[in-house]
This record gives structure tokens, sequence and C-alpha cells, in this order.
């Protein structure tokens, strides 16, 4: 078992319970289902999800005045995200989704619009939620959508698609972000508030997909849906701004949940390497392997650091958006390259599925592609150099 530094970051008696609830509930419920939940693919797993519930994870990150967790601060979510991921990143993205949902509503939404969307989630019978961005033509130039808004009396119509919507059509609350003008670019970017029995709001057939299968994705399509005036988060063309502060949490948090993968993939190598025996001694003994093992420990080292540091600078309110970028590709790669080392140090016993490693090398390769390609993480990067 991997040990936290918490040497350098003392965590408080309520950190270190939280810390243990996950790491129990990875043992007993994620793990175990995790071969199964992936070969299911397009298959949502209630039983887990509910079982979360009931013990309080799928809400931990709420405020408290809403009747979630209270853990509210990005450096504990980071510690939950990685704690959950450690047993299994698809299972634990999926538990902690209902955060990617309740940032913008938090960030722009009116009291009563966080009393509405996210009491609900706070329950031991939650909903589903999802976050409605990317577009077929959209990826990571979020700006560059043309998801249409109109005007119209008493609210909006809003008219277009949107792609690899996370818990497409499962999830029962949206936010999706549209434009009023697409010459406007980020200034007119908005985000509303949708149902999915909304008329006109439909999904196509869940994506089968390489990794990462704990988690529906479907296309969404918009037509003609009317969405009333009081369903819109902020004000028009805010949605930007809101949509730019939640992706600086959601890259910090999904690099943490790389950081567990990649946590995942050293603990499993290395308690294979002490086990197996070649040529008369165990394999850990080989110079080769042993090298290859420190090498996963120090980037997995490294990748915590820079979560850390990006959590707390979220925190403290000072910008975060290089930080949060370098922590994210610096995570993501180390994901990659750990679940490819473990795959190596298990031979064909991590080729086969007999262990995890071949699915954790599978979700790995999303870390470097969800919430901005490793490409985009650089580019921000280099951007804040200049």
């Amino acid at each position: 078992m991997v040990r936290l530094p918490t040497e350098l970051v003392p965590l408080t008696e309520e950190q270190q319970a939280i810390l243990e609830l996950c790491r129990q509930f990875g043992r007993d419920m994620i793990r175990p289902a995790a071969r199964a939940v992936d070969e299911a693919d397009i298959e949502t797993p209630w039983q887990v999800w509910r079982a979360a519930a009931q013990v309080g994870i799928t809400g931990f990150m709420l405020p408290a005045e809403y009747g979630g967790g209270g853990f509210t601060d990005v450096f504990t979510q980071c510690l939950v995200q990685e704690e959950l991921s450690a047993a299994d990143a698809a299972i634990g993205n999926l538990l902690t989704s209902g955060g990617f949902f309740a940032d913008p509503v938090l960030e722009l939404g009116t009291p009563d619009q966080c009393e509405r969307w996210l009491r609900p989630l706070c329950t031991d019978d939650p909903p589903m939620t999802a976050l409605a961005v990317t577009e077929p033509g959209a990826g990571s130039d979020s700006a560059a959508i043309i998801t249409r808004a109109t005007t119209v009396d008493g609210g909006y119509r809003l008219t277009g698609q949107k792609a690899w919507i996370s818990n497409g059509g499962v999830a029962e609350s949206y936010v999706v972000f549209a434009t009023l003008d697409p010459a406007l670019r980020s200034r007119g970017v908005t985000a509303f508030l949708l149902s999915r029995g909304t008329p006109g709001l439909s999904f196509g057939a869940p994506m089968r997909k390489m990794g990462q299968r704990a988690i529906v994705n479907t296309e969404l399509f918009l037509d003609d849906v009317f969405v009333p005036e009081a369903d819109r988060l902020g004000a028009e063309g805010q949605g930007f701004y809101g949509l730019m502060r939640t992706f600086d949490i959601s890259r910090t948090v999904l690099a943490a949940s790389a950081t567990g993968l990649a946590r995942a993939c050293l603990e499993l190598a290395v308690d294979y390497a002490r086990e197996r025996t070649q040529f008369g001694k165990p394999i850990i003994e080989h110079q080769a392997v042993g090298f290859r093992l420190a090498d996963m420990a120090a980037r997995v080292d490294a990748a915590r650091l820079l979560v850390w540091r990006a959590a707390r600078r979220l925190d403290a309110g000072l910008p975060c958006t290089a930080e949060s970028a370098m922590a994210k590709l610096t995570a993501a790669e180390t994901a990659m390259f750990c679940s490819w080392a473990a795959v190596q140090t298990l031979g064909g016993w991590g080729y086969s599925r007999e262990f995890l490693a071949e699915k954790w090398m599978r979700d790995a390769k999303l870390e470097e592609i969800e919430e901005g390609t490793s490409d985009i993480q650089r580019m921000i990067i280099a951007r804040s150099l200049r």
C-alpha cells in the first residue's frame, strides 16, 4: 500500500475518516466490481452507485447547507478522488461525477437554483448528473461551440448537438452550454439547466469505448428545447467564465484520478515482483525490474505533489490555470506510463484478463484525452511562460 506524504500536509480527523471510508469502500465494493463493469461495457453500475450514495461518497463534495458532506475544498476532493481511483479509476470517476455538475451551479447559480438542483444530489438515492459542453466540431476549444440559444418569450430555445456526454441518457439533470451567437465566441457562451424529460431533448446510443466503461457516453440532441429564464445559469454570456473555473477544478480532480490509477498500477507491479521468481530470485531484485518500479514510484509522487499544489492554489483563490494543466499533463502521462510498466512487469499475465493491469492500461488512455488532451495542457503551460 502506497502511503500518502501527509507529513507535508497534515490531515484533519475528518479528512482521515473520509479517506478510510473510501479506502474500505474501494476494497469491498469497487475493486471486486471492476472487471464485471468493464465487461458490461455500456451499463451503468447502479448497485455500486447506490451503495456509495448510502455511505455519503456521491455527495461528499457538496455544501453541507444542501445536505452534502461539506468537503467543498478541492484539496480534500483530490484526496478522495485518488483513493477511489486507486481501487478503479473508471468507477471512481463515476461516483464523484456529481461534483462536475455542481461546480458551475455553485459558481453561477442563484440560491434557489442551488437548492433545487443540488439538494437532490445529497440524498441516499441521488440522481445521476451530466455536463454537456463537447460538440462534434468543438472539443477543447469551448468558445467554438455552435449549439444555439435563441431568446424567446419567457426563456430560450436550444438547438444543436453535443458529443461524448458522460452519463448521457442515464443522467436526470444536465448543465448544457450553448451560445447566443457563434460569432461572439466566449462572450456568447451561456449555461442552462435541463431535466432529462424536457421535450426535444434526446440521446444517441451508448458509445462503445476502449476503457473507463463504468461511465456511459452518448451524443445529446437539442431540437428546439425550451428552457425557462429561471433555468439559465448566471447572466447571458457568463457561461464561459463559469466553464473555465470549472475546468481548472475538474482538471485538477481528474489529475488526482490519474494519480490514483497510476498508484494502483505501482502497487500491483510491486506485489507481483515480490512474489514472482525468475532465475532463482524475486524479479524485484533484478535491476531492470527494480529500476522500472523506481521510475513508477517517482512519477506517482511527482504527479501527486503537482495535484496538491494546484488544489491548494484553487482553495486559496489564486490563479491556477497553468498549475492545473501541469498537474493534469503529468498525472495523465504518469498513468499511461505506469499502466504500461505494470503490464510489462507482469509479462504474459499483464496481457491477460487474469489481472486488471490490461484494463487499467486501456483506462489510462482517456486521462490523456478528456478535459483537454495532453497537447492542450502543453499549450496552456506554454502560454503561461510568454
